[in-house]
């Protein structure tokens, strides 16, 4: 099992159950450089919550400046999946 400690200032931050599901899932898969990029469906399935209910979630995270999120495209120009980067303010 694996096990993360939450930051009390996130915690004190009084987050919504949806934003605090999603910034766990971010921060448990991000890599050495604090980087990840699921796609909305795999963080959808991962924590159970609606693909729409995510988006929510992440667009919280990031007008509470804890996630920073970069769109990235393939070499065709076709649209890949987000990198999210997890902060701690």
């Amino acid at each position: 099992m694996k096990y993360m400690i939450m930051p009390k200032i996130v915690i004190d931050m009084g987050l919504l159950h949806r934003e605090l599901c999603v910034y766990r899932y971010l921060c448990e898969r991000a890599n050495a450089k604090g980087e990840c990029y699921p796609s909305i469906p795999t963080i959808s399935r991962e924590v159970k919550l609606s693909e729409s209910t995510v988006r929510r979630a992440i667009i919280g995270l990031e007008s509470r400046k804890l996630l920073r999120k970069k769109c990235r495209f393939r070499g065709s120009g076709a649209t890949s999946a987000n990198l999210y980067k997890p902060e701690v303010t």
